[in-house]
C-alpha cells in the first residue's frame, strides 16, 4: 500500500515515516502544499495523510483541488486545529477522516487500516480469496487452517493481491505498492519476498503467470 504523507514539521514527518515503513506501508513524504499536489498528480496512492497549515498552499487548497479533479484517494487529516469550525471545513471540503495532533500512533494505524478496507469496499477486517484469509488487524494470514504472522513487506503484497482477487499484478505493480522515493529496490526484491510467502503457506497459494506477474485466485 502506498501513501502520501504531507507534512511539513520534520520530527513528527519523521517519526510517521519510520513507524508506517514497519508496518509495511511505502510512504512519499511531501513537505509543503506544491510538493503534494505535484506529487497526487503523477502518482496513484491508496491513501493520503494531510497536515492542514502548509508552506506555499495549504492542506485545504490541496485536498479541495484533489477533489475537484474528481479523486477518490481517502484522506486523513492530521492537524493540530481542533476548533469545530476547522473540522467541519476539513470534512466537507472532501476529507474521510479528522485527527487531532498530538494522537497515539495505534489510533492512526487503525484509522488507516479502516480506511483501506472501505476504500477497497471491505469493511471487515478479514479479506479472504483462494483459501487465504488475512488478518488486517493482527497482520496474519490463515491457510489451509494454519496461520502464520508476516513480515511487513509480505504483508503488503498479499494486501495487494487480495485486494482485487483475480487480477494479474506485476512486478512493477507490487514495486511500487512496496517501495518509496527514497528506497532502493533491488532486481529480484519481489520475487525474494513471494519466495518466502510460498515457503510460509505453499506453492500454490500465490499463483505466478509466466512472463506477467503474480495473482490469487478468486476461489
Amino acid at each position: 500500500m502506498r501513501l502520501l504523507l504531507v507534512e511539513d514539521d520534520r520530527m513528527i514527518g519523521e517519526s510517521l515515516v519510520q513507524a508506517l515503513k514497519a508496518d509495511g506501508y511505502s510512504i512519499d513524504w511531501a513537505k509543503d502544499g506544491d510538493t503534494a499536489e505535484e506529487s497526487l498528480a503523477v502518482q496513484a496512492y491508496d491513501l493520503v495523510l494531510l497536515d492542514i497549515g502548509l508552506p506555499k498552499q495549504s492542506g485545504i487548497a490541496v485536498l479541495q483541488k484533489l477533489r475537484a479533479g474528481k479523486s477518490t484517494v481517502p484522506v486523513i487529516i492530521i492537524t493540530a486545529r481542533d476548533t469545530l469550525s476547522d473540522k467541519v471545513l476539513g470534512l466537507d471540503s472532501g476529507a474521510d477522516d479528522y485527527i487531532i495532533k498530538p494522537f497515539p500512533l495505534a489510533e492512526l494505524e487503525a484509522r488507516i487500516r479502516a480506511r483501506l478496507r472501505r476504500s477497497g469496499g471491505n469493511a471487515s477486517p478479514l479479506m479472504e480469496a483462494g483459501g487465504l484469509s488475512l488478518d488486517t488487524a493482527k497482520r496474519e494470514i490463515t491457510y489451509k487452517g494454519i496461520t502464520t504472522p508476516l513480515s511487513a513487506k509480505e504483508y503488503a503484497i498479499l494486501f495487494a493481491l487480495l485486494e482485487h482477487p483475480g487480477r494479474i499484478l506485476s512486478r512493477a505493480d507490487l514495486e511500487e505498492r512496496l517501495y518509496g522515493w527514497d528506497e532502493e529496490v533491488s532486481s529480484n526484491a519481489v520475487e525474494v519476498h513471494i519466495h518466502q510467502l510460498r515457503k510460509k503457506l505453499d506453492a500454490d497459494a500465490i499463483r505466478n503467470v509466466r512472463g506477467i506477474g503474480y495473482m490469487v485466485a478468486t476461489a
